[in-house]
């Protein structure tokens, strides 16, 4: 069998792929926080908390209602973007004008209460959660054994994010939001009701991690925590790829889960800082991200 480096072919394929599905976590997430970002100027720190939520959200619609996967990949980021717009409407709305760090702060005391509630109600354990059975089993691609829920996070990870830069880049309504942003006061003389048009970004990027939070509850164990584990990892990326940046946070998000699994074959001890190791380059380099716009 080929190697590289000593590494036969087929490990380095397998890693691939899995780093692929890590990638598309990373992609979702990191969208969400650059929409926040890039339009509303928030730093959300309580974005790994809204993931978490989601997943507990497809965990309970399943334990205690019967409500299905496919059913709560549509209610939770629904009910969690509510929630975002609660958030948004009676607490973040009067940080607007100050600096970031209240913003920060403030979503890490959100963070911190919305972890406390569930490990007091559910614990540290994980919470099983067991994949549709349409998408239960394995496909084999000859080199690998690929699951098909996994395949699946990659797939439906990838179209909420094209259909996400589409409609903020390529339509009348992405054009409001951005205008909305920088110039409120021309867009609301043409009878855009701004404020709201805020609070229902927030409330989709809040969806976003949600989402993210339901397609990660088979393949995870449910837990309170599991959303800090992923936080500074998704920051780092919405870094890299330049805060604000949408096409950053995607591209940014799918290379470094790839380069992250690639990692863990060549030198394992590296893996869990070669993305902080990666930003630390990128700002040395190009302090804006590789897709930010130098001021």
């Amino acid at each position: 069998m080929t190697e590289i480096f000593g590494i036969s072919i087929q490990v380095l394929l397998t890693q691939l792929l899995l780093g692929l599905v890590n990638g598309a976590f990373y992609a979702v997430l990191s969208l969400g926080l650059a929409i926040i970002f890039g339009l509303l100027n928030v730093i959300n720190f309580a974005h790994g908390a809204l993931f978490m939520m989601g997943a507990f959200m497809a965990w309970m619609g399943l334990e205690y209602f019967g409500i299905n996967y496919w059913a709560m990949l549509l209610i939770a980021p629904v009910i969690i973007g509510l929630f975002g717009m609660v958030i948004e409407r009676t607490l973040l709305r009067h940080l607007y004008k100050l600096d970031h760090v209240y913003g920060l702060l403030l979503t890490f005391g959100i963070t911190l209460i919305l972890e406390g509630v569930f490990r007091s109600l559910y614990g540290v354990s994980g919470q099983p959660y067991a994949a549709p059975q349409q998408l239960s089993g394995a496909t084999n691609l000859g080199f690998m054994i690929l699951p098909n829920y996994r395949a699946w996070i990659i797939i439906a990870s990838l179209m909420v994010c094209f259909a996400t830069w589409y409609v903020i880049e390529k339509t009348r309504i992405g054009s409001y939001l951005r205008a909305g942003t920088e110039r409120p006061d021309i867009v609301e003389t043409f009878g855009v009701n701004v404020p709201r048009m805020v609070m229902l970004t927030y409330g989709f990027g809040v969806a976003l991690a949600a989402f993210a939070g339901v397609l990660a509850a088979p393949v995870m164990q449910v837990t309170p925590l599991m959303g800090s584990n992923l936080t500074i990892t998704v920051f780092a990326v919405v870094v890299i790829g330049g805060m604000g940046s949408l096409v950053g946070a995607i591209f940014t998000g799918l290379l470094l889960g790839v380069i992250e699994g690639l990692t863990r074959v060549f030198y394992p001890e590296l893996s869990a800082t070669v993305v902080f190791i990666i930003m630390a380059i990128v700002l040395l380099l190009r302090p804006a991200g590789l897709f930010g716009k130098e001021k």
